[in-house]
């Protein structure tokens, strides 16, 4: 069973699916990589098999979900996928059972139509890439705390939409408080503005 090597480390977990769109996490994963200390991001799929992303790339799983230890993880996050519409049951029992037990779980784009067949929608305020996306979702019953915002962080579960990545990566920084804030918004600054001064206020945080 995959478990935290160290006990104050944090286990991010990112679902690995066939057709993930390599985009809604590629900030995500290099801002935790840079932001170094005591995060460790780890690759879990239905298998170890490996899965192709919507950009051609191959990507092996770094273990099973079958394989990890509910409790040792710091957060979850669903990238989109083609393939939200049905299936995916193991993983969405994870996102219910660490949901129930107050640890955040982050969907994006398609992430956010699994977490809207499984109930986690229906009474959070929540975004996702449209509200007729979300009412493709079976028993989905949240269309009154739609908000039409770029990511929306309630009762630990975070949501964002298929073209707000950069927001999805920084709600998900704040709520593992992966970096300082002054960093947070510097880094959020410059992938948003390329103004010189974020730049600068990044190196001088190094």
């Amino acid at each position: 069973m995959l478990t935290n090597t160290e006990s104050n480390e944090q286990l991010v977990v990112l679902y690995a699916t066939g057709t993930m769109a390599d985009w809604e996490y590629g900030y995500l994963t290099a801002g935790l990589g840079m932001a170094g200390g005591a995060i460790r991001l780890v690759t879990a799929g239905e298998t170890t098999a490996e899965v192709d992303t919507m950009g051609g790339l191959h990507v092996r799983p770094d273990a099973a979900l079958a394989d990890l230890d509910p409790d040792g993880i710091a957060m979850l996050v669903l990238p989109g996928a083609d393939t939200w519409a049905e299936g995916h049951e193991q993983v969405l029992a994870l996102a219910s059972r660490l949901a129930a037990s107050g640890t955040p779980v982050a969907a994006i784009c398609g992430g956010t139509l699994g977490l809207a067949r499984v109930g986690l929608l229906d009474d959070r305020r929540h975004t996702s890439n449209a509200p007729d996306f979300l009412a493709m979702a079976d028993g989905y019953a949240g269309a009154a705390f739609y908000a039409d915002e770029r990511a929306v962080v309630d009762g630990g579960v975070i949501t964002a939409g298929a073209t707000a990545p950069l927001e999805f990566a920084k709600a998900i920084f704040e709520a593992l408080g992966a970096m300082p804030q002054s960093v947070i918004d510097a880094w959020y600054g410059l992938y948003t503005t390329g103004e010189r001064r974020y730049f600068d206020a990044l190196v001088g945080a190094a």
